[in-house]
């Protein structure tokens, strides 16, 4: 009697043993093919999400070889770093928002009692800047031409400007 019970229990242990052994081995095989699919799922997103970046940034001089070849021809004595004339140039519009009447490249006269600024600033190429402006309560889009100077001054000129309706 003592015999065959020790024989049961014997042959439960291996069966847990067993059932255990498989059920964690599935495991083991499901989380990698769970992983394996997360990061096929993660690396065909951050595919995507650099196809779009490409594309947003396809306007913008950091990218446009052609205008920064502009600033920096094959027979020029003096150079311009893109990488500095970026932020300067960015730097002198906003700073233009100080103006009591508000930035002068906007394009649109005041409307009410606030002061149209620019609040977003995106260099295109070596001529042409997008900026989106308000006041609080209205809003716009212009498109500024920029020169760099002999002299390394900036100038800007407004092309067109967009308001939009409230």
């Amino acid at each position: 009697m003592k015999n065959s019970l020790l024989l049961y229990l014997f042959i439960i242990v291996l069966l847990l043993n067993v059932f255990t052994y498989m059920y964690f081995s599935k495991e083991v095989a499901f989380e990698k093919d769970q992983s394996a699919r997360t990061e096929a799922k993660l690396n065909k997103d951050l595919d995507a999400v650099k196809t779009k970046l490409a594309d947003a940034t396809y306007f913008s001089l950091e990218k446009n070889e052609n205008a920064q070849n502009y600033f920096n021809p094959d027979n020029a004595t003096k150079t311009i770093q893109i990488e500095k004339l970026i932020p300067v140039v960015t730097e002198k519009l906003l700073d233009l928002n100080t103006n009591p009447k508000g930035n002068p490249y906007v394009g649109q006269d005041q409307i009410g009692a606030n002061k149209f600024i620019i609040n977003k600033v995106k260099i295109l190429n070596h001529r042409w800047i997008i900026a989106d402006f308000s006041d609080g309560e209205y809003w716009g889009e212009v498109l500024i031409k920029y020169f760099v100077n002999e002299d390394e001054t900036i100038s800007f000129e407004t092309f067109e400007s967009l308001l939009y309706q409230k």
